[in-house]
């Protein structure tokens, strides 16, 4: 699920196309920071509670839409970064950070992702926690290496889009409306 192109991975690939590649670790940190708590939540929580409730995945799905929606609206209006100069940008740590973390917490996927899949490697008749520790620990270290990886290969595409910066912005922008197009017709609850 991790290595697979998503949402985080198109905010990623913009951000660092625009920010650079260490910007993007602060989108990156707030991503898998979502993800333990999505993980935490799901396993320990709310698991059953979210399979027997689709109305709270529904309301998930459509408030991750919504910010989808807007991360789309801001990607395409953020002004591409000069390949040539060292300027520092406004948008603060604590912003990239927040991205990362609002596009993985609303990603209804990411909801689904681990009640089902997680449970699958947890014997919870023996000591679960350890058992989620390591697991959500090898996620973790596994979907970070990943989103920093898409960052430093975006950021060597920078010289192919030089002379036209502003298209993957609009690419960007294009395909996360995209996805949460099909979020909204396929993500049934």
């Amino acid at each position: 699920m991790f290595i697979t192109p998503g949402t985080p991975r198109i905010v990623i690939i913009s951000y660092s196309m625009n920010y650079g590649v260490q910007k993007c670790v602060w989108t990156a940190l707030g991503d898998v920071t979502a993800n333990i708590i999505q993980a935490t939540l799901v396993i320990f929580v709310i698991g059953s509670f979210l399979s027997e409730n689709p109305t709270i995945l529904n309301t998930l799905k459509w408030l991750g839409i919504a910010y989808l929606i807007y991360l789309a609206y801001d990607i395409y209006k953020s002004r591409p970064k000069d390949i040539n100069t060292k300027d520092i940008f406004d948008k603060s740590f604590f912003s990239f950070y927040k991205d990362g973390f609002l596009v993985a917490g609303t990603s209804p996927k990411a909801w689904m992702f681990f009640p089902f899949i997680f449970p699958q490697f947890i014997d919870f008749n023996s000591n679960y926690i350890v058992q989620f520790i390591i697991l959500i620990t090898t996620y973790v270290v596994l979907d970070f290496l990943s989103l920093v990886g898409y960052a430093v290969l975006a950021n060597k595409l920078i010289v192919w889009i030089k002379a036209n910066p502003k298209i993957i912005n609009t690419i960007s922008a294009c395909v996360i409306i995209l996805i949460a197009i099909i979020i909204a017709f396929t993500q049934q609850y």
